[in-house]
């Protein structure tokens, strides 16, 4: 019999989905706000995997990722999901989403995202909150599941977070609680 014991800290992050710069940037105050320091931002790149989001977005949509100093415990994931949501009611325009946030965090062995929408391959969490393992990794590279988002299938996408990986893995080898990389280490598409 197996005795329950606490799970490894996480990398929390969140992926961002945007058109308008300004709604970004107080996206990005607000998450610091909340969450502590970032350590580290992906360059913005065009998101053109779907029409998905264009009705609320607008077109033009970008993706930036963000990743946090902090780690976490991976069960705080169902209350950081609950304020995502918050900060994206807090910056809708007559109804309608100006930024979309997809917190997740990473392990040595998966990524989940956060979702308030149940399907098949999700679990869930509590709260309304439902976890997807995205991504597992295995034979040093991350593996998509079959209904893993597009983006996140992309190799550079991939490549990124395998480099998160080892990031991780070099703070919990040395049992820290963050991640201090003083601008020497940045993770890129």
């Amino acid at each position: 019999m197996g005795k329950p014991l606490p799970p490894e800290p996480a990398l929390f992050f969140t992926g961002i989905l945007y058109t308008d710069h300004a709604h970004l940037a107080k996206a990005k105050e607000i998450l610091i706000k909340l969450f502590g320091p970032a350590f580290m931002e992906t360059p913005p790149f065009n998101w053109d995997y779907s029409d998905y989001y264009k009705e609320e977005l607008g077109s033009g949509i970008m993706r930036t990722f963000m990743f946090f100093e902090n780690l976490i415990n991976p069960e705080d994931i169902v209350d950081i999901k609950l304020k995502t949501n918050n900060i994206e009611d807090s910056l809708s325009v007559d109804g309608k989403r100006r930024i979309n946030l997809d917190p997740g965090y990473l392990t040595l062995s998966n990524l989940v995202l956060a979702t308030t929408k149940n399907y098949s391959h999700r679990i869930y969490l509590g709260k309304g909150i439902y976890g997807e393992v995205t991504l597992i990794y295995k034979d040093k590279t991350f593996i998509p599941h079959i209904f893993t988002y597009t983006d996140y299938q992309d190799k550079n996408c991939i490549e990124m977070f395998i480099n998160a990986r080892t990031l991780l893995k070099k703070a919990l080898d040395n049992n820290l609680t963050s991640i201090f990389l003083h601008n020497t280490t940045r993770l890129s598409l």
